[in-house]
């Protein structure tokens, strides 16, 4: 019933465009802010890998996102100083102009997720839980938005029905 909700109804659709507008502007401003301002994430990758998240044991809880971090983040680190930044700011435009919403939304979870596993809790947990309410409300999320046309048109080219796409 609630997912009904999400994904059909017009009220919701106006919610959505809310709590849309809000997250693209937490990310747009985050990534911006890093472009613009200069970016390197070698410092926070450093700090995750030596204060691991732990149980209440004291053991390390995610020990395969740290070898993550330390075998294959760190040692490209320059890649991750471009993803990050440039990752934000493209996830903050597409939720606020409602374009491509689902995927800039999925993104924006797989960011999330990053963030938290390596120890940073902030207001990702607020983020995470907005985030799969866009992702399950699909394309009634960006509907007040470019996905109004954009979708349709991706649909209508791409489709299963098309000749083109088939052959």
């Amino acid at each position: 019933m609630f997912n009904k909700f999400l994904r059909e109804s017009n009220v919701a659709s106006v919610i959505l465009t809310v709590i849309r507008l809000y997250l693209g502007y937490a990310w747009f401003t985050a990534g911006f802010g890093k472009i613009t301002g200069g970016f390197d994430a070698s410092g926070f990758l450093k700090n995750a890998i030596a204060n691991p998240v732990k149980g209440p044991d004291g053991n390390m809880v995610y020990g395969w996102y740290v070898n993550f971090l330390e075998s294959f983040a760190l040692p490209n680190i320059d890649v991750f100083n471009f993803i990050v930044p440039w990752g934000e700011t493209l996830i903050g435009l597409g939720l606020m102009l409602g374009c491509f919403t689902t995927a800039a939304m999925f993104f924006g979870l797989v960011m999330n997720f990053s963030f938290f596993l390596a120890g940073t809790v902030s207001h990702n947990p607020t983020d995470i839980f907005l985030g799969f309410i866009i992702l399950t409300a699909g394309y009634n999320a960006g509907r007040i938005g470019l996905d109004r046309w954009v979708v349709p048109f991706i649909r209508k080219t791409f489709g299963k029905g098309n000749a083109k796409a088939t052959a």
